[in-house]
Parts: C-alpha cells; structure tokens; sequence
C-alpha cells in the first residue's frame, strides 16, 4: 500500500505539472498572437514573434527538465 501510495502521489503532482504547464502555454500563445495581431509593421511582427519563441522554448525546456525530475522521484520511490 505505501508504494501505491507513493505512485499515486508521483503520478499526481506529473499531472498537475503538465496540467498547470499547459494552461500557461495556451495564456502565453493567445497573448502573442494579440500582441502580432496589432503589430503595425512587418519588423514589430517579427520582434513579438521572435519573442514569443524564445519563450515558449525556454519554458518547455524548463518544464521538461522539471517532470524529467518528478519521474525519476518517481522512479527513486518505487
């Protein structure tokens, strides 16, 4: 039962991690695309995209990095 436990716990804080990671790249997208949509030239287009994109990747990067380190808690716990 304590590593049903434990499994349950890892499998729920993963979820919510995608969960709430998901939540903020949908906010984050609508807003860049708000910000592109009232660009009033062809360069502030390509600033707010190109803005947008480092982001975006280093969000996912670090996101990544953190359910790569729920599942190997996980791991460690079974």
């Amino acid at each position: 039962m304590k590593s049903f436990g434990a499994i349950s716990k890892g499998f729920q804080a993963i979820a919510v991690g995608l969960a709430n990671y998901c939540k903020r790249s949908f906010e984050d997208h609508t807003a860049a695309t708000e910000k592109l949509m009232g660009a009033k030239s062809l360069e502030k287009a390509f600033q707010v995209q190109s803005e947008y994109v480092k982001t975006a990747y280093e969000d996912f990067v670090a996101h990544a990095t953190k359910i790569g380190e729920l599942y190997a808690d996980l791991a460690e716990e079974l």
